[in-house]
């Protein structure tokens, strides 16, 4: 997948994911050729997890109807949130016009009552 909308504008590219499985309907992508993290935009569907080379849940990354990333859901360290080295689940949400306005937040019971089918192996 390509660089933030190319995807989005039109603009394919090769494929830098396989699909390696599914949870509750939702793509678990790995990337090839060294390829890290979950990509930016949707080629298609729209969400996309990743998970930790054990198995258990890395991230969630939703995308809307024009291919635009719009929420993630990572469990890793986030220090300024916790003030400690522990990995946590929480989200950043983007906005299609400021991309780096991403501030972390911890995820509400709504969220995580909704999302939490997706945290494989994730001790919460």
């Amino acid at each position: 997948m390509g660089g933030r909308g190319t995807f989005a504008a039109g603009n394919n590219v090769a494929y830098t994911y396989e699909t390696v499985g599914k949870i509750e309907g939702v793509k678990v992508l790995q990337g090839m050729n060294g390829v890290k993290g979950l990509p930016v935009e949707a080629h298609s569907g729209s969400a996309y997890i990743q998970l930790h080379p054990d198995g258990t849940f890395k991230m969630y990354r939703e995308f809307d109807k024009d291919h635009y990333l719009v929420k993630e859901i990572a469990y890793h360290r986030e220090p300024k949130l916790t003030g400690n080295s522990e990995p946590v689940l929480h989200i950043h949400e983007y906005k299609r016009d400021n991309f780096a306005d991403r501030k972390p937040r911890l995820l509400t019971a709504e969220e995580f009552k909704k999302y939490k089918k997706y945290f494989k192996g994730v001790k919460q």
